[in-house]
This record gives C-alpha cells, sequence and structure tokens, in this order.
C-alpha cells in the first residue's frame, strides 16, 4: 500500500526558517559595513534596501504589518507593503532592520537586524507609537505580573516566585529620561536596574533565561513596533508580555483607529501581541550579548544568527559564512 506522503503542519512551512536567516544576514551585512561611521539613517537605509531585497525573492504573499514607517513613504519598508513572489503562504511580516541605529553608528554593542513572519493576521498591527511592557522569562504562573501593578509589587511577587529576596531581582529598563520615576521605584524595592541605551527587542528576550543574561524581569516604556517583535520572540521561547499602546493625543489616537485599534487603552499579552505560528529571525550586526556581530575577513564575511520557532519551540543559532563576492 502506497504512504501518503507527509503534508507540511498548518502556519508558515517550516522550510521559511532559514530563508528568514538569509533576509537578516543580508540586512546585517549591508548595515555592517557603515558601523561606526556616525551616520544612522545610512545604516538603516543599506539593512532596509538589503532586507526587502531578500523578502521580494520569497515564495511567500507577505503584508508588511510592523515597518519603518505607516504609509507609502518608500525606499522605507511601511507598514502594508506588499513583499514576495506573489505565490505561496500568506503571512504578516514584522521588520526592525536595524534595531539600534545609534548603536550601529557608533559602533556600540547589541545592535541587530530581526524580523519576524507569522500566519496572516497573527501580528499585531500597531501604530508607530509609544507602548508600555512588562516581561518576565518561562516557568512562572499566568499573571504573575501586570503592567498595572506596582513595580514594588512585581518586583515582589517576581521574587516569592523565584524563591529569593527583591535584592536579588534585576530589572533592565532603558535609559531615558522618562524612566526616571520607574528606575527610583525599582531600587526602592530592593531590585537592581541595569541600563540600556537602545535595543529593547533583544532587552525582553533577554528574560527569557536569566541564569545567563542576568535579568529578571524588563519594565518600561518603548517602542510598539518593538514591542510587537519582542513579543513574537517571546511565543516561540516562552515566558510572559503584556504591553499597553500609548495613545495620548488624537493624531495618535486617530492613526489607532485606522489599524483597527478600537480599545485604546487595551492591556495586550503575548498572544494578543502575536499569535497563530511564528518564525522569528535575528543577525547580530555589531557584538552583543545576544549575538556576535559581522566579520568582514579578507575572502568572506561571518555572521551569527538566531531563529525561533513557536510551532516546535526550536531555537537554532546558524554561524554563517559567506564569500564577500557574494554577500
Amino acid at each position: 500500500m502506497a504512504v501518503a506522503p507527509k503534508s507540511e503542519p498548518r502556519g508558515v512551512p517550516r522550510t521559511l526558517a532559514l530563508e528568514l536567516a538569509r533576509v537578516t544576514e543580508r540586512a546585517a551585512i549591508a548595515a555592517a559595513r557603515l558601523r561606526g561611521k556616525g551616520d544612522e539613517k545610512a545604516a538603516d537605509q543599506a539593512a532596509v534596501d538589503a532586507m526587502r531585497a531578500e523578502l521580494n525573492s520569497l515564495p511567500i504573499r507577505g503584508t508588511v504589518v510592523i515597518g519603518e514607517g505607516e504609509r507609502d513613504q518608500a525606499p522605507m519598508l511601511f507598514i502594508g507593503e506588499q513583499l514576495g513572489q506573489g505565490e505561496g503562504p500568506e503571512v504578516d511580516i514584522a521588520v526592525d532592520p536595524l534595531e539600534g541605529t545609534t548603536l550601529c553608528a557608533k559602533d556600540m554593542p547589541g545592535a541587530i537586524a530581526v524580523m519576524a513572519m507569522a500566519e496572516r493576521g497573527s501580528l499585531l498591527a500597531a501604530p508607530d507609537v509609544y507602548m508600555q511592557k512588562i516581561a518576565i522569562g518561562p516557568g512562572y504562573r499566568p499573571g504573575l505580573v501586570d503592567l498595572d501593578a506596582s513595580p514594588a509589587d512585581n518586583i515582589a511577587a517576581l521574587a516569592r516566585a523565584k524563591g529569593v529576596d527583591p535584592d536579588q531581582i534585576t530589572a533592565l529598563i532603558l535609559d531615558r529620561p522618562r524612566h526616571a520615576g520607574l528606575i527610583a521605584e525599582v531600587r526602592a524595592a530592593g531590585a537592581a536596574v541595569r541600563l540600556i541605551s537602545d535595543g529593547d527587542i533583544a532587552g525582553i528576550i533577554f528574560t527569557a533565561s536569566p541564569g545567563e543574561t542576568g535579568i529578571d524581569i524588563y519594565l518600561g516604556t518603548g517602542a510598539a513596533p518593538e514591542g510587537v517583535l519582542a513579543a513574537a520572540a517571546m511565543r516561540c521561547i516562552g515566558g510572559q508580555m503584556q504591553g499597553r499602546l500609548i495613545l495620548d493625543t488624537a493624531e495618535r489616537r486617530r492613526r489607532a483607529a485606522e489599524m483597527g485599534i478600537d480599545d485604546l487603552n487595551r492591556k495586550y499579552d503575548l498572544v494578543d501581541l502575536a499569535s497563530g505560528d511564528v518564525i522569528v529571525a535575528a543577525t547580530g550586526v555589531t557584538d552583543g550579548a545576544l549575538l556576535r556581530g559581522v566579520r568582514f575577513r579578507p575572502d568572506r564575511i561571518q555572521t551569527e544568527t538566531v531563529v525561533y520557532r513557536s510551532e516546535a519551540g526550536t531555537v537554532r543559532r546558524i554561524l554563517g559564512e559567506h564569500r564577500r563576492t557574494l554577500a
């Protein structure tokens, strides 16, 4: 009796995981050529151009739901842009071709090229506004921490769950003037604070492995698009995350309404932000705690990429070597 071939599971074809790695590798290499040159826009544009070219070579019908702009303002990857060859699965695409433009321009640690792909309708189409965020790693009861609780209560709850005192908890927070009060509250609760200048996608991912990163909780306000990308990664590697859009002006509320957001005060959980089958790829541009940066050798270029997939719960690290004539 003939055996029917196994069908691809519902969701994003697993073969696209490697293709996404190629997309972020090319974007990272393009940006890395401008490391330390002091030109944030040029580095970002180089990453955008490389990412778009690679995405358009894929057998997908992709729609950008998280991009570099909300309108057709070429040459950026804008929300609503159609990508791919126009055949194959319909997918949502979220991109940050160069997270940490300042980090790249100054050749500082932590710049990455990152993107997510998910089943159509799976990623929150968030406007380019700020988002309140809180995240912790896996292994805790649902709702252990909450966006509406005080920093002190969240620190205390996490400490109890870990079986430690609050002074053994470290919170990661973006170093911004708007966070002065938050930083003071976290320290008053007994916890330590690690400040980062940029890169809160990686910062949220750090909470998933506190034994390696030393980060137990992410707190604060950052960009909403990066929040959705971080949530996509957390769907793959485990953990908890909540976010709330900050729609504090009439213009921001109008933009949110145009994107289908009717509850302006909604508190989104992890699945609200990123559901379905999700693949996330990130490649280091500069050396950082998450990934090694691009290395330019006389005859080749070396990259380090991490690929996450929610359907299988896999995390793959890819060390790539590219001939300089092809990269």
